[in-house]
């Protein structure tokens, strides 16, 4: 009777460890590669290890426990069993509720079609960057961008191939810019670039590489019939940086807004600068 108790203890703590490399998998597959991931393959060995020593200990005392005492060192074995897997158990719960929290901050501040940040975000960054400018006395310069005739995209190849134009000019844009430079969805098709750091000079360089850059590009879109067209668009762009003058958010989202509707009035497909 004891080595039967002896022998079902180590069994089921056997069992444990195998059940326990399931979610092991999930959790290795949520993780990025890296050294954390690697540490957690480590621990897939070590229970691969620990199977085999379960194994090995259940054909050791088969038969061979006569003692009630003897069944502490099987209990411990299957103590520790139940405690990798409440471990590795909730490892995982807490990767799976640190993805959501982290997927649902994301489309908290990103616009989703276009995977910018969204217009709230824009708000309280741009708050931030202006009061960090004023105190540091720092470079601060925004880029406003508008897409020449996009109403005429939508009319002629329909609101899908509008949203494609969206997302691919944003692809372009994020692309070109620092990383530290900051593309967001401020209404319709007009978006708005924070760059930090950078004067007005510089920030009138970047606009105009901008343009240069969706100007030269094609992209693909389907119209409303089925039939893949490749369209070529441009863009205006309005520039402003900070200043004396324009020493708040409002102010600077003003003066590149009149910089922009000076651009398209000229003629579009151009950059114009506050203040030139």
């Amino acid at each position: 009777m004891i080595s039967f108790f002896s022998t079902s203890l180590v069994a089921i703590g056997l069992l444990i460890h195998i059940a326990t490399l399931a979610p092991l998998c999930r959790l290795v597959l949520m993780l990025p590669a890296g050294s954390l991931r690697n540490k957690w393959l480590f621990m897939g060995c070590l229970i691969a290890t620990f199977i085999a020593g379960y194994l090995g200990y259940i054909v050791i005392i088969w038969g061979r426990q006569s003692e009630w005492v003897e069944l502490l060192f099987p209990g411990i074995l299957l103590f520790g069993a139940v405690f990798v897997w409440q471990t590795i158990s909730l490892s995982l719960q807490t990767a799976a509720d640190l993805q959501r929290i982290s997927l649902l901050e994301s489309e908290n501040i990103t616009d989703s079609l276009t995977k910018v940040y969204n217009r709230r975000y824009l708000d309280r960054r741009l708050e931030e960057e202006v009061a960090r400018a004023k105190r540091y006395a720092l470079d601060l310069s925004i880029t406003m961008i508008d897409i020449d005739h996009f109403k005429l995209v939508n009319d002629t190849y329909g609101h899908q191939a509008g949203d494609v134009v969206l997302s691919e000019m944003c692809s372009l844009i994020k692309a070109d810019v620092r990383d530290l430079d900051m593309v967001a969805r401020y209404g319709g098709e007009e978006f708005l670039v924070i760059c930090t750091n950078t004067p007005i000079a510089g920030a009138a360089l970047v606009a105009e590489r901008l343009r240069q850059l969706v100007e030269s590009s094609q992209i693909e879109v389907t119209d409303g019939a089925g039939v893949k067209q490749i369209l070529r668009i441009s863009i205006s762009l309005g520039v402003a940086g900070f200043s004396a003058q324009l020493d708040s958010q409002e102010k600077l989202i003003q003066a590149a807004d009149h910089a922009l509707y000076r651009a398209k009035s000229e003629g579009r497909n151009r950059v114009a600068v506050a203040g030139a």
